[in-house]
């Protein structure tokens, strides 16, 4: 099927999926045009909504405006080919488990004043980053060149690339000391209503240009910079213990439900969303969101301490924090490690194995590779 027009059926189903909890109204042909182009009319209207829309604490980014290996117009659009249609948001109870996840263990590879998504196939556009995962990722990154790139996680089956603004000290720049942690887990109460990442799917988390309220208040921010007894700082702090054992380190959540239709849209988020809370702490997907994926919770981190007044990111203030993801997962990989240890409520290592519950086994084997 051309892409165009697979372009046009994803983006009207995702229309009427959006309209009544989104709020999205009015989206038809304007005054002049014919009938026959009113479907046109509408794809376009829907393009200027999505394209203005920002999820609350995200400042939006820059739309696409250059044309990719995975972005062939160049619209920002990327549709799923097939998109999962049809799924409520799972509102079940399920059996008690208070683990489910699974960690990915990652190294940095390499810095770049790159960001395939945000600016894709524009080398230098950007600030600079620090990437961790697949060695190839740069500006002209799509979700084939990750296939076939190679990776610093544990898991050769992760050849995901994920990036965030490269840290300075003065004019130092400072990497994330040594292997990084990267969790995968559920962020919805119904944690066997998750499933895998589809393949090329991409997002950015927080924005460059969130103010430091924002950052506070961005659903994902666990405790804001740490380092030693200092928590829940919003901004880089003006000094940390200055002892061996003391670093830098920051959590953030990533949006885990998806609207099963796009890929990435030309904000980078709007196709993503956090889950809402209910009742009795119950959490879920909201109905224009309705596929539940694992949530990514980056934990990093950097070997500073002391004396913090000439630390910065490459995006700016520490508040201006943000990072992005490409899922690169060998499909198989990715499925039997969801299955084990999100939906089976486990806590899982990178084997995809729980010491409380060596019963179960483990996912992967010695190399970290299905058996």
């Amino acid at each position: 099927m051309p892409r165009r027009s697979r372009t046009l059926t994803g983006l009207l189903l995702f229309t009427s999926l959006s309209l009544t909890t989104a709020g999205i109204a009015g989206i038809a042909a304007t005054a002049n045009a014919a009938p026959e182009t009113s479907a046109a009319a509408q794809t376009a209207a829907a393009h200027t909504e999505h394209a203005a829309y920002s999820m609350p604490g995200m400042p939006g980014m820059p739309a696409s405006t250059k044309a990719s290996g995975d972005d062939p117009d160049g619209d920002g659009y990327i549709m799923a080919d097939p998109p999962v249609t049809g799924v409520t948001p799972s509102m079940d109870v399920p059996p008690t488990a208070y683990f489910h996840e699974f960690q990915a263990k990652c190294a940095p590879t390499h810095t770049a004043p790159d960001d395939p998504i945000v600016y894709p196939g524009q080398p230098g556009k950007s600030h600079d980053h620090t990437f961790m995962g697949n060695t190839t990722t740069d500006a002209y990154t799509t979700a084939a060149s990750l296939e076939s790139g190679n990776t610093t996680c544990l898991a050769p089956g992760d050849k995901s690339g994920y990036w965030m603004p490269s840290l300075f000290k003065g004019d130092t720049k400072v990497l994330p000391d040594g292997v990084q942690t990267i969790y995968y887990k559920s962020g919805v109460t119904d944690y066997r209503s998750v499933r895998p990442f589809p393949k090329g799917l991409r997002y950015v988390v927080g924005s460059p240009m969130q103010s430091q309220e924002e950052f506070k208040n961005l659903k994902g921010t666990v405790e804001g910079w740490e380092c030693g007894d200092s928590f829940k700082n919003y901004n880089f702090p003006a000094s940390c213990p200055d002892r061996r054992d003391v670093q830098l380190n920051l959590r953030l959540q990533a949006p885990s439900c998806w609207d099963g239709i796009h890929l990435d849209t030309p904000d980078h988020k709007s196709h993503m969303a956090y889950p809402v809370a209910g009742g009795a702490n119950y959490n879920s997907c909201p109905a224009d969101h309705p596929v539940a994926l694992p949530m990514i919770e980056f934990k990093m981190a950097w070997p500073v301490n002391g004396d913090m007044s000439q630390v910065k990111l490459a995006s700016g203030a520490g508040f201006s924090f943000h990072y992005d993801f490409m899922n690169g997962w060998d499909t198989a990989t990715l499925d039997a490690m969801v299955t084990h240890c999100i939906k089976g409520g486990l806590q899982c290592d990178p084997h995809g194995y729980d010491e409380n519950h060596p019963d179960k086994g483990a996912v992967l084997d010695g190399n970290y590779e299905l058996p």
